[in-house]
């Protein structure tokens, strides 16, 4: 087994292990709810009447809007409740990606070769990342419309044997692939 094959596996078990380790302690990882969580918090500061205390409900709350009130009004208890598990896991995505970028020097260096390499043409920012916080909202807004979210279908649901968590996959991975090489050809 050659080196990148060993530095795929160990990524590949670790992550494992970080998923099987949340389900067992806490819950199934999922975060594109946490979106819909910072709209209700927003909705919540221009109506404030949107949600509100309900001692009769498991939750503890309750909330004119339907998509805030479901499930008894679990969306609407994180809303007024922010600091839980899964907000903190969805701040702690980019800023793991920053760190493991910033200790990766072959990263870095190709990164600022790439930037060297374009320089007055379009900006690094603009030939890559743009296209991928374009791909990523399109696909988070999929998911939440679907009423599921990305992680919790493919990569916890996959973990839990889930019917769904494999057909999702499936899919994303079947539009992904050829997108990906058309946007290479392209890009």
């Amino acid at each position: 087994m050659n080196e990148n094959s060993r530095s795929w596996l160990f990524k590949a078990v670790f992550l494992g292990l970080v998923f099987a380790v949340s389900v067992l302690v806490i819950k199934p990882v999922g975060v594109s709810t946490q979106f819909s969580m910072i709209g209700g918090m927003i909705h919540s500061v221009i109506d404030p009447s949107v949600i509100t205390e309900d001692s009769s409900r498991k939750s503890g709350y309750a909330s004119t809007n339907p998509y805030y009130d479901k499930s008894e009004g679990s969306l609407a208890k994180s809303i007024k409740n922010p600091l839980n598990f899964a907000m903190v896991f969805l701040l702690a995505i980019p800023l793991g990606g920053f760190i493991a970028w910033t200790m990766d020097p072959e990263k870095k260096k190709k990164t600022q070769q790439e930037e060297l390499r374009h320089a007055g043409a379009k900006s690094t920012f603009e030939k890559y990342y743009v296209r991928e916080i374009l791909g990523g909202f399109i696909f988070l807004f999929g998911a939440r419309l679907a009423d599921g979210c990305t992680s919790g279908h493919m990569m916890s649901g996959i973990m839990q044997g889930s019917i769904s968590g494999f057909v999702f996959a499936a899919c994303a991975f079947a539009m992904a692939i050829p997108v990906a090489k058309a946007l290479k050809k392209f890009g």
